[in-house]
């Protein structure tokens, strides 16, 4: 079976793994730690990122930094992960969903502004597939409202908009390592704040409402409880599996994106003639080959390809069930006009297999039974 994922393992993994080990300090924000985050500073352009255990983690760190109340609102896509959507529910905030855009598959930023209310305090942005949302129109509507922007860009590690680096637009950006990404550490993620005022509150919050990272630098002469807090840090063994492959940033996504142009090049033909689409990149964006992923005429047909792909020996695999149609986005959350995309385009797509060191010859074999598939 061609697998549709594989865990990223640039090489250098287990060395730094042994180095936090003889170390001897395998919690968090050790040496690996402070490595990663200068790391994302530096290249992203960020004035401060925090690792976390999850893109979840860092999802609730900016969420509950906003200090939402209960009642207030926060408008983001339905066509997205669950997670996008409990960080807003944790806070207490009620759900507003909007319908996306069928290129990019990212929120429609013409049906934000109608949404607004007087309980509005966030507009949230989920990425998709690495390809930044319409960026500059957002801010300017965010602006214009006095509302906070935070950034999904679980999956825009590496992509930027007109330059920029995804997760260093809004007031807040928010990465995942996971596994399933193109830099994991099994489990993790990261925070980007925008604002230097946040710094501190958000390290306190990070270290389980303690004021430790002060005392530490030696800034104060011992530690204590002084505010709300999680255990948002992850451990020094996963920091050091992530910093293996940040050193190995470059190359791993030059390998992603040559995968994915092979794809959207022997495929095109089935494009151009009405049997597929392919994913849009505007030309203001620049993508990190996330994901590669084909729509289908409808539900059935999708089906049909995911099941002849198996009987194949091909991984396929769709998402996400939209989540104002699920239990806990009627709960808590509306739909905000018209479904007139997020649930009919879901049906439609589905992800070919794409990761790093995937074999030529795999590439070679899901793209020919696709072909054959459609012929």
């Amino acid at each position: 079976m061609i697998s549709f994922n594989c865990p990223p393992c640039y090489g250098t993994e287990l060395q730094y793994i042994g180095q936090a080990i003889a170390n001897r300090q395998l919690c968090g924000d050790g040496p690996f730690t402070k490595k990663c985050q200068h790391w994302i500073q530096e290249r992203f352009g960020t004035q401060k990122a925090f690792l976390t255990t999850s893109c979840t983690s860092a999802l609730d760190m900016a969420l509950l930094l906003c200090k939402l109340s209960p009642g207030d609102e926060v408008i983001l896509p339905s066509f997205t992960f669950s997670s996008t959507a409990t960080s807003a529910v944790l806070s207490g905030a009620r759900l507003v969903f909007v319908d996306i855009r069928p290129d990019t598959m990212n929120i429609d930023e013409k049906r934000i502004e109608d949404a607004i209310t007087e309980r509005t305090k966030v507009i949230m942005v989920m990425h998709y597939a690495g390809v930044s949302c319409e960026m500059d129109t957002i801010l300017e509507i965010a602006e214009r409202h006095h509302l906070i922007v935070v950034e999904d860009a679980a999956q825009g590690v590496m992509s930027t908009y007109k330059g920029r680096a995804l997760g260093t637009l809004g007031d807040f950006g928010c990465y995942s390592f996971h596994e399933t990404k193109n830099y994991s550490m099994g489990e993790g993620g990261a925070l980007l704040v925008k604002d230097p005022a946040l710094n501190e509150r958000a390290e306190i919050l990070w270290e389980k409402g303690t004021n430790r990272s002060k005392f530490y630098r030696g800034q104060v002469d011992k530690y204590t409880w002084v505010d709300f807090g999680d255990s948002y840090l992850p451990s020094e063994l996963s920091a050091a599996y992530l910093w293996g492959q940040l050193e190995g940033a470059d190359a791993i996504n030059e390998n992603r994106l040559a995968t994915w142009n092979t794809y959207f090049s022997e495929l095109s033909p089935l494009s151009e003639s009405g049997r597929i689409d392919l994913p849009t990149v505007p030309p203001e964006c620049r993508h990190n080959a996330h994901m590669f992923y084909i729509k289908c005429r409808n539900l059935d047909e999708r089906q049909a390809y995911i099941e002849y792909m198996r009987e194949h020996g091909v991984q396929t695999v769709f998402h996400y069930i939209p989540l104002h149609s699920a239990p806990a986005g009627l709960r808590y959350g509306r739909f905000y006009g018209e479904d007139r995309y997020t649930t009919a385009e879901s049906e439609r797509l589905v992800r070919l297999p794409i990761y790093y060191g995937i074999p030529a010859d795999e590439v070679e074999q899901v793209i020919r039974h696709t072909k054959d598939f459609f012929a």
